[in-house]
């Protein structure tokens, strides 16, 4: 059975650390999902077999934040252009409905990858006990 509350705990780590990675250091962005996964199966009551599911979970909910989070910030960016210049408001709220929908697209796909490989990397750790 999966354990929804470590699923939130690892989705919400996922986002957080990958955020923070791609600002900080770009090439470790992908550490976020995998920690994400192995935090949510090495903390959560779920059974071995369900390790994967749990992990993908936290990469797909992680995803989506990251793209919610992308779209809202440069929504208000393109806002505020089109405040400013009405025809080049109306192209930038385009391209960032675009890009925003790819970016999400990316993060739910590549998050849910290497989360469900968090995921087979927590269990091994709770059950030989590292």
């Amino acid at each position: 059975m999966i354990d929804w509350k470590a699923v939130g705990v690892g989705s919400l780590i996922n986002a957080v650390l990958t955020i923070v990675l791609t600002i900080s250091v770009f090439p470790l962005f992908f550490m976020g999902p995998i920690i994400g996964g192995l935090v949510a199966t090495y903390i959560g009551r779920g059974e071995k077999k369900d390790a994967p599911v749990e992990g993908a979970l936290t990469g797909i909910i992680g995803g989506l934040i990251i793209g919610i989070l992308f779209v809202a910030g440069f929504g208000a960016l393109s806002a505020i252009i089109g405040l400013i210049f009405a025809k080049v408001g109306l192209v930038a709220g385009a391209m960032t409905l675009i890009a925003g929908l790819f970016i999400t697209i990316f993060s739910i796909f590549l998050g849910g990858v290497l989360g469900t490989v968090g995921g087979f990397i927590g269990a091994e750790i709770r059950e030989n006990g590292g």
